[in-house]
């Protein structure tokens, strides 16, 4: 099991879920990279756009951008600890798995046990089911067969 091929498909399943992936949401040429929370889309990835977004259906304000939704603050930290040149599909997708890894849904991964690696990464994406936030969370099952369906492997 090659653990490149099982992050990549776990990054496609975060995209869905997340809502930057679905060509029905948005009109992304960038596969959600260029994705501001709410849809708006933006052109420029010298840097994380910082647009503070109101999401009045939960009660919130957001900042996430790009194919993961990061917010500001936690992409700084990523950028700063990975020293990271811009706000990239590369850079993305390298904090991406820095997250996946630091959160154990990465080692969770490489074993194959998706439904272990939804649940280690829940608390940082809002999407995935069992999220303790109180927003809207994807079917494991439409997650697991995503996941299949992107190379990933489930054992």
């Amino acid at each position: 099991m090659n653990i490149d091929s099982q992050l990549k498909a776990f990054r496609d399943v975060l995209a869905y879920a997340e809502g930057t992936d679905k060509p029905s949401v948005q009109k992304s040429n960038f596969n959600g990279y260029d994705v501001i929370v709410g849809g708006e889309l933006f052109m420029c990835f010298d840097k994380h756009p910082g647009k503070l977004v109101k999401l009045p259906r939960y009660g919130i304000s957001s900042s996430a951008a790009g194919r993961y939704q990061f917010i500001r603050k936690t992409w700084e930290a990523l950028q700063k600890l990975l020293k990271l040149p811009d706000f990239s599909p590369a850079s993305q997708d390298r904090a991406c798995n820095e997250l996946l890894r630091e959160c154990g849904a990465r080692e969770h991964l490489a074993n194959g046990k998706f439904d272990l690696a939804c649940a280690a990464a829940n608390r940082i994406w809002a999407s995935l089911p069992g999220s303790p936030y109180g927003q809207r969370t994807e079917n494991v099952a439409t997650l697991r067969a995503l996941f299949v369906k992107a190379g990933g492997v489930i054992r």
